[in-house]
């Protein structure tokens, strides 16, 4: 993978050397059954059928973190055919939209079905490799598209690897694409101070890599490698709230700037809430940033 090379230490050092699958199922099988653990995305039926007049069988449905729905193609190794594939199965979901509607109804209920985030679609391709066409090709197309290469590293380790992520033009673009329409957001709610901070948070969040995605929701902005890594609150009177996957078991909870709310009901994604107020707080949330970013 990319150069990865992984090691038992156990015995000495010994290699363990990556493998493709033996059969596509094997992917497929092991994604779907830790598909909200890999993709940061609640798997919701396999082999879907697309009926007899398109003719087809989605591999994987599901929904992300964000109420977005999500198409998952697998290849074994390298498909030039699994970008297509997956658009074309992407044509007809959004075509079909009460069908996923429906879907998500009997598997998460009725209060999911009417949050589906129908803005920002989403097509993973997990396969042993994609070419460098592949790569190219996805930033021509105008949906959120992942391309990840996995490896089995003998019988205990699974790896994925994000090659290209690119956001969809029906969702909010990338870094530096988009301000003027979640600035005038921002501001309507908050004084110009905190206004100002949450930009300052946006620019700090998308300046962490080039695989970023960035999500507008109903009550929050993500920003999203596979899964998302970060949620901006819409700016209040005196502070902006981030809310972040870093495990606030590792970091320092600092009263009045960084809390454990994995028991508290609260917007977004992410067990660590940051409280800033200030410039100030910003820079001293950069190593917070860093490692949300990380574990993503």
């Amino acid at each position: 993978m990319s150069g990865l090379k992984l090691f038992n230490t156990r015995s000495g050092v010994t290699e363990v050397a990556p493998q493709l699958a033996e059969v596509e199922a094997d992917v497929q099988d092991l994604v779907e059954a830790h598909m909200e653990t890999m993709l940061g995305v609640r798997f919701l039926a396999s082999e879907y059928s697309t009926g007899p007049v398109h003719g087809g069988r989605i591999d994987s449905l599901g929904i992300d973190e964000n109420g977005a729905p999500v198409i998952v193609e697998y290849k074994r190794g390298t498909d030039a055919g699994v970008i297509n594939q997956g658009l074309f199965y992407m044509a007809w979901l959004m075509d079909h939209r009460d069908a996923f509607r429906y879907l998500v109804r009997d598997r998460l209920g009725a209060d999911m079905a009417s949050r589906v985030l129908w803005s920002a679609p989403r097509l993973i391709c997990v396969a042993g490799d994609f070419t460098r066409y592949d790569v190219h090709a996805v930033r021509e197309h105008r949906h959120s598209i992942d391309l990840v290469r996995y490896r089995f590293f003998g019988e205990d380790h699974f790896g994925l690897e994000t090659l290209a992520s690119v956001a969809g033009r029906t969702a909010a673009p990338k870094a530096g694409r988009r301000r003027g329409t979640a600035k005038a957001q921002r501001t309507a709610t908050a004084d110009g101070a905190m206004a100002e901070l949450a930009e300052a948070v946006d620019e700090a969040l998308l300046g962490l890599g080039e695989d970023i995605t960035k999500v507008e929701n109903k009550t929050y902005t993500a920003y999203q490698r596979l899964r998302n890594y970060a949620c901006l609150c819409p700016p209040q009177k005196a502070k902006v709230l981030v809310y972040l996957k870093a495990d606030p078991a590792t970091v320092d909870l600092v009263p009045g700037f960084a809390r454990d709310v994995t028991s508290l009901g609260h917007h977004g994604t992410g067990d660590l809430e940051l409280q800033l107020q200030s410039e100030r707080d910003l820079e001293r949330a950069a190593d917070y940033f860093r490692l949300s970013y990380a574990a993503t």
